[in-house]
């Protein structure tokens, strides 16, 4: 068995998890809630620690993000530390998140809200069917499998867009890889995106692409804000070329006061929350997979979910 002396856990382990976690990790230091001189002398981090101290952590092996996305560590992270990530703590929460912002879009419920808020009795026309919509889903992994799954359970039809490999899951009827997008675009009533932030997936909804789209489609952001040109859409929603979009994320982020996107009336702004420890099974995740990660770097066993620096997604 491999001893490691020093465990820094920034994520706020409840004290049943705490008792677990001591016992596989029995003969290392654990600290919990770690200061500065903490973190500068561990070997493994559970959480994300400050950027800017990365490259001062000389003793550090092994990081485990709290988050799904890495891109703020893949660069900075010093030479041979291992890097994983959250995959699988947060694919219920956010696709409950999708599904619910779907709903509330293709109902308008919003907009009946904001009727509610302002004391006006108004009926305001008419709403979409989602039962037999098609829906397409970039970004196919824990969170848009996830998504896919639900969606399929309301009659609609799911197409998947992967990165890599066209294994089909038995929820989605036809797969391709990014590289089908254009052609896929306009045969979407309703697009959920689910990728995490790199240069491939920065920009990837252009001004191009959203003119693709078919007149009236509904999309759902909740991976990183960056994959959308957000005065294009902005533009596109205003115009009545989309029927609406949800985002959790935003570009920028946070998204400034004055900016315009907040005034119209078919954008549904959340502040990136879809994922976080709102739902308690998400915690429960996120701590299951550090327990599960320590138990096996102690014992020389391969670790879920590592980063590929390149490309920032997940290799195993």
């Amino acid at each position: 068995m491999f001893h490691v002396k020093h465990i820094c856990v920034i994520i706020d382990f409840e004290e049943n998890y705490k008792k677990r976690l001591d016992q596989i990790a029995f003969g290392c230091e654990i600290k919990y809630n770690p200061n500065e001189i903490d973190l500068l002398r561990a070997n493994i981090i559970l959480g994300n620690p400050p950027v800017r101290l990365l490259e001062k952590m000389k003793n550090l092996e092994w990081m485990q993000s709290s988050s799904a996305g890495t891109e703020a560590y893949t660069n900075v992270v010093p030479k041979g530390v291992i890097l994983t990530n959250m995959t699988g703590a947060f694919g219920l929460a956010i696709s409950e998140h999708m599904v619910a912002a779907v709903t509330m879009l293709c109902k308008k419920l919003h907009l009946y809200r904001d009727n509610q808020l302002n004391c006006n009795w108004l009926d305001r026309g008419n709403v979409k069917q989602i039962e037999g919509s098609t829906v397409l889903v970039v970004g196919l992994g824990n969170i848009g499998g996830n998504f896919a799954k639900r969606m399929k359970g309301l009659g609609c039809y799911i197409i998947g867009v992967r990165r890599t490999g066209t294994d089909k899951p038995e929820f989605v009827d036809e797969v391709y890889l990014s590289n089908e997008l254009d052609n896929l675009l306009p045969r979407a009533d309703i697009i959920g995106l689910a990728m995490p932030g790199t240069s491939d997936t920065a920009g990837l909804i252009s001004r191009e692409r959203i003119n693709k789209i078919k007149d009236g489609a509904v999309i759902v952001n909740v991976g990183r804000g960056s994959a959308i040109d957000t005065e294009a859409l902005c533009d596109a929603l205003e115009s009545g070329k989309l029927w609406g979009a949800a985002l959790d994320v935003t570009d920028p982020e946070p998204l400034p006061a004055n900016h315009r996107i907040w005034k119209i009336e078919n954008a549904l702004i959340t502040p990136h929350i879809s994922g976080f420890y709102h739902l308690r099974k998400t915690y429960e995740n996120s701590v299951e997979i550090c327990i599960e990660n320590v138990r096996r770097y102690l014992n020389g066993e391969q670790l879920m979910n590592v980063v590929d620096f390149e490309t920032g997604y997940r290799i195993l």
